[in-house]
């Protein structure tokens, strides 16, 4: 019976599933930030992180040390210009769905151009009068305006710039406050959108004339003027200067708003515009351009040695990116035995215009001034009583007969999604708007510009849509990521680690391989 007995026992604990292990508790997510930091470096490309990275010892090889540094990050839209680049960073969005389709445009409805920020319902404040700025011409959200829905408006949302716009898109519809910078008086200024007046402390840094401190100073692009006025203020916004300018500007503005020091995670934007100006004039291979970008990364530097004396850097979640890159200089370019060269301005216009007038009879068909994008006299066409798609293939032949024209899309072609298949159409095909896309969208082939000096950007090749992206702090694992990413995973991923909606318009991922906590 014994044997019996114990026989039995060990079948029924063979058949007894054994007790459920307890889960391990899920790991504790790393409380939020204190302060996002978001900043921008207006027209820099990625490679400015590899050529100058030896002499990189503040902000930039802090980032770089201690950063999840991504290391093929791309735009995919077209053009790649500071208004969409800045817009894209902190919505996620595309042009078509933000309706930020370029620095300016044509308005078909007041047929004048208008800026991607210029509102006439608001004046600018702390400056000369004159039409104000806002953000209602996107239609999206920000991670600025999701994180603000989400406590309340307890949180407080500011964007810096020395452009209005850089200042304006990336922190969105529901900001406390953007400020731009004023060349010709030296000040920093705001519009009504955001209020009544300028807070007391703005007006007070204002006041203490910091732009005079620079008169006469000294960089590798020469020297500033020696007298205050607009020549010595238009001169520190092109020159590293500037950047300075802004740093102090973002200092004052932590102190005064106690941002990341009340309880709440609170967003603070600075886009550098500096860099921009510099680039445009000399080019990315210049000296000037290696000293500005060694520069940015001490004003950085200081920004950061302020943030920890203040708040901690332990406690601020940092994001840095640019909004497009930039295309050697033709010369330069031609010094190597690259193709590339200058497009004499205007000449895809009076192409279009004289093979409209010869098919279709006289008229101004051309109402705006961009070679890039053509805008055709709606009322004419229907004066005329003409079909406008059959008006825009007519201009789409004349450009292609152009020498260095790689591409020409019309509007009702963008808009059927014809140009989704090709990889280069695909960036225009994310950017059309039916109320505020040209008739006709062209790209030159790669290293061809309109600009009659210096250079620029906006094409969807390599040297313009390839930019740093780089996420520093609390709950970032870092590293060095090689896989491709977009500009637009930055908004959800930063939405992720708030713990706040997701952009409205966005169309990117969460740079989940980032986290810490998964």
């Amino acid at each position: 019976m014994t044997t019996a007995l114990a026989s039995l026992l060990l079948a029924v604990t063979a058949a007894t599933p054994p007790a459920a292990r307890p889960s391990p508790a899920p790991a504790a997510l790393p409380a939020r930030p204190k302060l996002v930091l978001a900043v921008a470096i207006d027209q820099f490309r990625y490679d400015y992180l590899t050529r100058f990275r030896s002499e990189y010892t503040g902000g930039l090889r802090r980032l770089l040390d201690r950063g999840a540094v991504f290391t093929r990050a791309r735009f995919q839209h077209f053009p790649s210009v500071t208004a969409i680049g800045h817009s894209t960073y902190l919505s996620g969005a595309l042009p078509a769905m933000s309706g930020i389709i370029g620095n300016d445009w044509y308005d078909r409805a007041t047929g004048r151009l208008v800026t991607s920020v210029s509102d006439p319902a608001e004046k600018i404040l702390g400056g000369g009068a004159g039409e104000g700025a806002s953000p209602r011409r996107m239609l999206v959200s920000t991670v600025g305006d999701e994180l603000k829905i989400a406590t309340a408006s307890k949180s407080k949302v500011i964007g810096l710039s020395l452009k209005d716009r850089s200042a304006i898109l990336p922190s969105g519809h529901m900001a406390d406050l953007a400020l731009w910078y004023d060349a010709q008086t030296g000040r920093f200024v705001s519009s009504t959108f955001y209020g009544a007046a300028l807070p007391d402390w703005v007006i007070r840094f204002d006041d203490e004339r910091k732009a005079d401190a620079y008169r006469g100073g000294s960089w590798r692009g020469g020297d500033l003027p020696k007298e205050a006025g607009p020549a010595l203020y238009g001169a520190v916004y092109g020159s590293p200067f500037g950047n300075d300018l802004l740093e102090a500007l973002a200092e004052r503005a932590v102190e005064a708003e106690r941002l990341g020091q009340r309880g709440e995670t609170d967003l603070l934007t600075v886009s550098f515009s500096s860099n921009d100006a510099v680039g445009h004039e000399k080019g990315p291979d210049s000296p000037e351009v290696r000293d500005i970008s060694v520069r940015t990364d001490a004003a950085l530097g200081r920004l950061f040695s302020y943030l920890d004396t203040r708040i901690g850097m332990g406690n601020v979640l940092v994001t840095l990116t640019a909004d497009h890159g930039v295309a050697p200089l033709p010369e330069v370019a031609a010094s190597r035995r690259m193709p590339g060269g200058r497009m004499p301005a205007g000449s895809v216009r009076d192409a279009v215009q004289a093979a409209l007038v010869q098919r279709f009879g006289e008229g101004q068909w051309v109402v705006s001034p961009s070679d890039h994008s053509i805008y055709i006299d709606r009322k004419l066409v229907a004066a005329k009583r003409l079909d406008l798609d059959q008006v825009q293939d007519t201009a789409k032949e004349a450009v292609q007969a152009l020498p260095h024209v790689l591409r020409v899309y019309t509007l009702h072609e963008l808009l059927a999604g014809s140009a989704s298949d090709d990889p280069v159409g695909r960036s225009l095909a994310n950017s059309v708007s039916a109320q505020r896309t040209g008739d006709l969208e062209l790209l030159l082939e790669p290293y061809w510009m309109f600009a009659a000096r210096g250079t620029t950007h906006g094409s969807v090749f390599g040297y313009d849509m390839h930019v740093p992206v780089i996420f520093m702090g609390p709950g970032i694992r870092p590293g060095t990521y090689r896989r491709d990413i977009t500009v637009n995973d930055v908004a959800p991923t930063l939405a992720e680690i708030l713990g706040v909606e997701s952009p409205s318009g966005a169309a990117g991922r969460v740079l989940d391989e980032v986290l810490a906590i998964r």
